[in-house]
C-alpha cells in the first residue's frame, strides 16, 4: 500500500481503493509496526471516492520532521561519475577510495521543511553550470532504525562544484529546492525486490533530452549496512529518510536548464515530477 501526505489528512491506496485516516504524520512513519497498524485501520474504514482528486488537488511532500541524509558512491556508475568530475582538481582518488571501502559516505541532505514533493520545483544553483537530478530510491526508516517504507528522491547536484574540491560537497547538493521526495511512500511488509527498476527522463520543451534506467541490486551495499552506519552515534527522534546514491548518471555533456522536467519512476511507488527552476520561493 501507498500513503501520501496532503492538506485533506493522510491518504491511504490500497489497490484500486482510497482511504483517508486522521493520524498525524511524525507518529505514522516512526510506526515500526505500520504495515500491520494500517491493514487494521483500513479494514475497519470506509473506502472513499474521491481519492484521485484529492491526490490531484491537495498532494504534500511526505515528510514532517524527519530529517533526509544520502548515501555517495554506492553505485559504480556513480564512483565513475565522481571520479571524472574531480580528477583535474586531485580528489578522484577519494571516491574510489569510499567505493571499496568498509565505511560509506554519508551527508545529510535536507531538513523537513526544505524539501519539495511531486509537481513541485527543484532549482538549479545560479553559481552554478554543470547540474544533474540524481535519481535515487529512499528509504523510510523509524527512529529504532527499521526500514518500513521506501519513496522516490531527487538528489539534485551541482556537479562542478562538488567537482572542484570535494569540500564543497555540501554546497553542492544541500541548498533550497535541491531535494524532492515523494510522490507516496510505499508501504511493505517485506523488502523491496532487488530487480525494481530506478528510471528517469527528462525532457525539455516537449522533447526527451535524457533517459537511463538501472536496478536495484546494482548498489554495491545493503540497505540494512548503511542504516547501520546512519544510525552509529546519532538519533532521529522522528524517523529519518535515506536516499541510497544513484546507478544513472546523465553524459558529462549534459546539464539542465530552466523549465526542463524531471520524471523519476519506481514501482510500485509510483512517478516523482519536477519542473527545474533557478528562483528561490
Amino acid at each position: 500500500m501507498i500513503i501520501y501526505k496532503t492538506s485533506k489528512g493522510i491518504l491511504v491506496k490500497n489497490g484500486n481503493e482510497h482511504f483517508l485516516i486522521n493520524d498525524e504524520w511524525d507518529e505514522l512513519v516512526n510506526n515500526d509496526e505500520v504495515y500491520t497498524y494500517l491493514k487494521d485501520a483500513i479494514s475497519k474504514s470506509k473506502a472513499i471516492a474521491n481519492g484521485a482528486a484529492i491526490l490531484q488537488e491537495s498532494l504534500l511532500p511526505p515528510i514532517g520532521h524527519q530529517e533526509v541524509w544520502a548515501s555517495g558512491v554506492t553505485y559504480y556508475k556513480s564512483r565513475e561519475a565522481r571520479m571524472e568530475e574531480s580528477k583535474d582538481a586531485g580528489g578522484g582518488d577519494f571516491y574510489d577510495r569510499v567505493y571499496h571501502a568498509e565505511r560509506p559516505e554519508l551527508f545529510f541532505k535536507s531538513p523537513g521543511y526544505r524539501v519539495v514533493g511531486h509537481n513541485e520545483s527543484v532549482r538549479i544553483r545560479k553559481d552554478s553550470k554543470w547540474n544533474v537530478p540524481e535519481p535515487e530510491l529512499t528509504l523510510v526508516i523509524t527512529s529504532t532504525g527499521k526500514i518500513i517504507g521506501y519513496t522516490i528522491g531527487n538528489d539534485m547536484s551541482s556537479r562542478d562544484i562538488e567537482g572542484e574540491n570535494p569540500l564543497y560537497l555540501p554546497q553542492a547538493k544541500c541548498y533550497d529546492g535541491s531535494t524532492a521526495i515523494g510522490p507516496g511512500i510505499y508501504i511493505a511488509d517485506k523488502p523491496i525486490p532487488l530487480d525494481t527498476i530506478i528510471s528517469i527522463e527528462i525532457i525539455r520543451v516537449d522533447k526527451q533530452v535524457f533517459q537511463g534506467e538501472t536496478t536495484v541490486d546494482q548498489i554495491k551495499r545493503t540497505f540494512e549496512e548503511l542504516v547501520e552506519y546512519l544510525y552509529r552515534e546519532m538519533s532521529y527522534p522522528y524517523g529519518c529518510l535515506l536516499m541510497t546514491g544513484t546507478g544513472v548518471v546523465p553524459p558529462d555533456s549534459f546539464t539542465l536548464q530552466l523549465e526542463d522536467i524531471v520524471n523519476i519512476t519506481i514501482d510500485p511507488i509510483g512517478t516523482l515530477s519536477n519542473i527545474v527552476k533557478t528562483n528561490q520561493g
